[in-house]
């Protein structure tokens, strides 16, 4: 197989988060601290898988960092967008995440060189949140020609040579595809009319691509996952990717779910309730934005399962879906499914779950693996849909007419040969044959 050409990861690479809360700051202080040799990126595939090489009799199994040229962890620089003023420091101390005398104070000063820009707000796309630190106009256009300064000012004070947006802020209210969104001249015309279908979080990645940087949506909202911009992805060649960090109850779902089917057992109903007492839960408290996270997790097990070609098996499965706003808890999130499941002559069995997670911990890592990938890929002269990174979503985004793979371990393999080809070593298939051709 021939390498792929890659540029070098030369110079520093600007991080530019859309949200500075729980998720955002957990993952700012996690690196700065990761960067001083007093935490390990515990969860980033990046820092800490290895991948195999050639045959197992091989013994080539080097850290995926020391395989594919990444950019170095010393490197990376943040900036943020938020609706309120709070720094780096200030918001960790609010999300309550990270305990702050082993985790804050030793780094409070570069946390507090993160300081958000004014957001490109507008409270109808999320009505549970009204902070201050947003821009002075609701108008389209002009939050889109703000954005586009934002990042080429953060460029210059930063004096960054690479730039990646990660969309880390809080769930939009559910968006259906409609014209608007087909074709960029129609997405043009539809952010001068202020249209509603025009969700700030499309401004935020419309910006980037016309900027050149890639955009990776760790919310289930529609935002980049559109004709108009998929299209204007692939023309600027611009990695983008999303939607929806994967991090406590679907993650557990792309496990068992292939489970089941593998085996070929039935399912009856899956019962899944969550709860959440931070921002995110607040604003999931929002019928309207609980919509939007609804149909990301529901769609999991659906393609998982194939209940059209297994009717028997999958054809009546109940799924249900809760969120429930808790305070109490704060970014300690608690997932309890309830799975009915049955076996030879259809008997009945029961599986319970409760994963006692932590939900911005969870996410940190994949916000780095993903900042970091997406760089790669821009490097490696990749664009539009990045379809190796479904690993770290909910919903992945694939080509039109393409079902999304959840099945976890697939898409494990699908990212780890994807960075074989790029560095120009051979697939791994698992066949095997190779062992026992005197067999």
């Amino acid at each position: 197989m021939n390498e792929r050409q890659i540029a070098p990861a030369d110079g520093k690479l600007g991080v530019l988060t859309v949200g500075l809360g729980a998720v955002s700051s957990t993952l700012i202080a996690g690196v700065e601290l990761a960067k001083r040799g007093q935490a390990d990126p515990i969860g980033s595939l990046t820092q800490m898988a290895t991948i195999r090489l050639g045959k197992r009799t091989d013994a080539r199994s080097p850290l995926i960092k020391d395989f594919v040229p990444l950019a170095s962890l010393d490197d990376i620089v943040f900036g943020a967008w938020d609706p309120f003023p709070d720094d780096a420091y200030v918001a960790a101390q609010r999300a309550g995440v990270l305990e702050s005398g082993k985790h804050l104070e030793g780094i409070s000063d570069v946390l507090r060189e993160v300081r958000p820009m004014p957001a490109a707000f507008d409270r109808t796309y999320v009505k549970r949140l009204d902070g201050e630190n947003t821009m002075d106009s609701v108008d389209k256009r002009a939050m889109l020609d703000a954005i586009r300064e934002d990042i080429n000012r953060f460029r210059e004070e930063k004096g960054v040579e690479r730039v990646v947006m990660i969309w880390a802020a809080s769930t939009e209210i559910f968006i259906e595809p409609g014209p608007a969104h087909q074709s960029i001249e129609a997405f043009e015309a539809a952010i001068d009319a202020n249209d509603p279908t025009i969700a700030p979080s499309m401004l935020y990645a419309y910006a980037a691509i016309l900027e050149g940087v890639p955009f990776a949506n760790g919310a289930p909202n529609l935002t980049v996952d559109i004709p108009a911009l998929r299209d204007l992805a692939v023309e600027r060649g611009v990695p983008i990717s999303g939607k929806d960090f994967k991090t406590g109850q679907t993650l557990i779902k792309t496990v068992l779910g292939p489970m089941l089917k593998a085996r070929m057992l039935g399912l009856s109903g899956w019962y899944s309730t969550n709860i959440l007492g931070n921002r995110d839960g607040e604003v999931l408290d929002d019928p309207e934005s609980f919509k939007t996270k609804e149909e990301s997790k529901l769609g999991v097990l659906e393609h998982i399962l194939e209940p059209e070609k297994f009717p028997e098996l999958y054809g009546d499965v109940y799924h249900k879906v809760r969120i429930n706003y808790y305070p109490p808890r704060g970014d300690n999130k608690e997932g309890w499914d309830n799975i009915d499941l049955y076996g030879w002559l259809g008997y009945p069995m029961q599986m319970k779950v409760d994963f006692l997670c932590r939900d911005s911990i969870l996410a940190a890592p994949l916000a780095l693996d993903l900042v970091l990938f997406s760089d790669l890929a821009q490097r490696a002269g990749m664009s539009g849909i990045q379809e190796w990174l479904s690993f770290y979503y909910k919903a992945p985004m694939v080509a039109p007419g393409l079902y999304p793979e959840h099945d976890l371990f697939i898409q494990l393999t699908k990212l780890k040969n994807t960075l074989r080809w790029m560095m120009g070593e051979d697939q791994i298939t698992h066949l095997g044959r190779e062992y026992y051709e005197d067999v």
